[in-house]
């Protein structure tokens, strides 16, 4: 297996009327479950803080505990506890779910109230939030510190995350994520290995995970968002999560292949068009799908549109 690490990364340009008016530039890697880089565009060990593409992986600590059981937890919870939600109602009640059928007031929740809004139910980070304080719940663990980096709900997200990329918890970097949740600071090799491990079927936990979220897109983001629309339309053959500043990352469920992208400039429609891009050259969406999503995400108006240029080098 070629050990190279870079390539010529891919480039994405909106144009308005046909001229270029700007540029946006991307690093892309496909690896199997085992971590091993299959193909790649740009650098596959550059670095970026997963943000919210590490939800499912918070979710385990969920999965895992048998707090799903002892709260009598169903897939829709664990669905939104992997969101990034809008606030629509429907995914505001599921989290309200979790926290009445865990015993939790809502006002333990630590995350912020988003603009607008009339409580930290409505951000779209409250699934998650949510999730830990029923582990804590759970285990007896102290509910007012459940965001510190040493909390045990967080010490046990991070090692579920350490061990499956087979490498000390202490070696990771942190920092606050948004919403004031520990997020790491990873390798898009490391990111693109933990979808192919979370995809492989090969971990009863990741599994169910993987269901919830297939199974009830419009709870993980919504109607006419990339990940929502993305795992409705493949019905169940991809796994999607966004994050902050231009990661995105996918899984190939049942294949162990996890896709994971990076726009240098943070830039949310670049991201967007490159994966439709590189699902389309991966074979990992039929060209019916590809134009379903091409319809939505390359043309953002009458007068401009999307172009990516170049394509992933198989190793």
């Amino acid at each position: 297996m070629s050990k190279r690490t870079q390539a010529a990364d891919l480039e994405v340009r909106l144009l308005r009327e046909g001229i270029i008016e700007s540029i946006h530039h991307v690093h892309a890697v496909v690896c199997d479950d085992r971590g091993r880089i299959l193909s790649l565009a740009g650098n596959a060990e550059t670095a970026a803080f997963i943000r919210s593409s590490l939800k499912p992986f918070q979710a385990l600590a969920v999965t895992s505990s048998g707090t799903l059981e002892r709260f009598n937890l169903n897939d829709r919870d664990l669905a939104v506890i992997c969101s990034s939600h809008r606030g629509a109602i429907d995914q505001v009640r599921q989290v309200f779910n979790i926290l009445w059928h865990a015993d939790v007031d809502p006002t333990a929740l630590q995350c912020p109230i988003p603009k607008g809004g009339q409580g930290p139910l409505e951000h779209n980070c409250s699934g998650k939030h949510a999730g830990m304080l029923a582990v804590c719940q759970q285990r007896n663990w102290p509910l007012g510190t459940y965001l510190q980096r040493n909390h045990p709900v967080q010490a046990l997200i991070l090692g579920k995350v350490a061990e499956l990329l087979r490498m000390p918890a202490a070696e990771f970097i942190y920092a606050h994520d948004d919403c004031g949740a520990p997020t790491y600071f990873m390798q898009l090799v490391q990111m693109a290995t933990l979808y192919g491990q979370l995809a492989s079927g090969n971990d009863w936990a990741m599994e169910r995970v993987v269901r919830a979220m297939t199974h009830h897109p419009l709870l993980v983001s919504g109607e006419g968002e990339f990940d929502t629309e993305v795992m409705r339309l493949t019905e169940g053959e991809i796994i999607s999560k966004t994050g902050a500043e231009g990661v995105q990352c996918i899984g190939r469920v049942g294949e162990g292949l996890g896709l994971a992208i990076k726009v240098s400039d943070g830039s949310k429609r670049a991201k967007y068009a490159v994966g439709i891009h590189l699902l389309k050259q991966l074979g990992w969406i039929t060209p019916a799908i590809a134009e379903a999503l091409d319809e939505t995400f390359f043309n953002p108006n009458r007068f401009t549109r999307l172009d990516v240029i170049g394509e992933l080098a198989f190793s």
